[in-house]
C-alpha cells in the first residue's frame, strides 16, 4: 500500500513553512525549486486537499496544511528517534532497561540515579516496576525486568550475578493510638494475637510466593506494598514488624511505637541481580551505580 504522506514531503512542507517561500525552501534543502514544488502539487493531488494558500506573496498554511503539518512534524520526531536509538543500539546502547524495585527500597535514591543516568543524554527507555518478596525473583526468571533490587530469600545460581547490597533491620510498631502503645514490658505472642496483623502479599506470577514476618494473630489483613503496610499501621488498623529505614520519621515525631518483642525478626540480607547473559551498557551502568548507593540509611 502507497501513503502519499511522505517524510521527505513532510520535510519539504516543514522547511517551505519555516522559509515563508518555495523558493527559500529549495536553497535550504539544496535542492532546486521545481523539485519543491513537485513535491507540494503531488501530496496535494494524492490527498486531494490544498496545502498552500498561493495567493499571497509569503506560503500561508491552509487549514488541512496546518493539519498536515502538525501531524507530521510528530511523525518527523518520532523517525528521528528510531534513527538515534538504532545507531545507539548499535553502540552497545539497549533502547529500554527494566528495573524490579521491591517494595523495601527506597524510591528517593533510585530517582537519583536516574536523574544522573538521563544526563548522559542516551535514548534509553527506562521502566520501574514494583514487587514484593519473590516478585522480584519471579521478574528476573520471566524476564519482565533486567534488573532486580531489594532481592531477600534463597540466592538462585548459575545464570544471575547477584551482590548484597546491605541488611535490613526491623523493628515491631504499633500507631500512638493502639492499644498496644501503652503496653508496658515484652509483647509476648498471646497480647499479639488479641489484634489483626498487616500483611503485604508476595507479588510473584511463576514462582511459589513467599511470607515474611508473619505471625499467629487475630486477623491477617493483606496489602500490596510495604507503603501500604506503613500507613495501615500508622492508622491503627493493625501491627507488625516494619523496616527501621523506612519508618525512621514516624518513629521519632511518636506517630508509631516501637515495642520490645519475643518473637524473634533477625535482619535480612537484601540483594540486587541481573542475567550473565545480558551485556547492554545501559544495565552495566545502572548496576554499578545500584551497587554502590546506600540504601538503608
Amino acid at each position: 500500500m502507497r501513503h502519499a504522506i511522505t517524510l521527505d514531503a513532510i520535510r519539504v512542507l516543514e522547511m517551505i513553512h519555516q522559509k515563508g517561500s518555495f523558493a527559500a525552501a529549495a536553497e535550504a534543502l539544496f535542492k532546486v525549486p521545481s523539485a519543491i514544488t513537485y513535491t507540494m502539487q503531488k501530496l496535494e493531488a494524492d490527498l486531494g486537499v490544498v496545502i498552500f494558500d498561493r495567493s499571497a506573496k509569503r506560503a500561508v498554511l491552509t487549514p488541512a496544511g496546518k493539519l498536515v503539518l502538525e501531524e507530521g512534524s510528530a511523525l518527523l520526531e518520532a523517525s528521528n528517534r528510531l534513527e538515534e536509538k538504532l545507531h545507539q543500539l548499535e553502540s552497545g546502547w539497549e533502547a529500554s532497561l527494566t528495573i524490579a524495585k521491591d517494595t523495601i527500597i527506597p524510591e528517593s535514591p533510585l530517582f537519583e540515579i536516574m536523574s544522573r543516568f538521563c544526563q548522559l543524554d542516551k535514548q534509553v527507555e527506562i521502566t520501574v516496576v514494583e514487587e514484593v518478596l519473590g516478585g522480584g525473583w519471579d521478574a528476573l526468571y520471566t524476564k519482565r525486568a533486567d534488573i532486580a533490587i531489594g532481592l531477600t530469600g534463597e540466592l538462585p545460581k548459575g545464570q544471575f550475578r547477584v551482590e548484597q547490597l546491605g541488611e535490613i533491620e526491623f523493628v515491631f510498631a504499633v500507631a500512638n493510638q493502639h492499644p498496644l502503645a501503652d503496653f508496658i514490658g515484652l509483647i509476648e505472642p498471646q497480647h499479639i494475637k488479641q489484634y489483626p496483623s498487616i500483611v503485604v502479599t508476595d507479588s510473584s506470577r511463576s514462582l511459589p510466593g513467599r511470607s515474611s514476618g508473619v505471625f499467629d494473630s487475630k486477623q491477617s489483613i493483606r496489602v500490596g506494598s510495604m507503603q501500604s503496610k506503613i500507613q495501615a499501621q500508622l492508622q491503627g488498623l493493625g501491627i507488625g514488624f516494619l523496616p527501621l529505614h523506612m519508618v525512621k520519621n514516624e518513629l521519632a515525631d511518636g506517630s508509631l511505637i516501637a515495642k520490645a518483642c519475643s518473637i524473634p525478626r533477625p535482619n535480612i540480607p537484601v540483594y540486587i541481580a541481573s542475567e550473565k547473559s545480558k551485556q547492554g551498557k545501559a544495565l552495566a551502568w545502572f548496576y554499578q551505580q545500584l551497587v554502590q548507593q546506600q540504601w538503608f540509611v
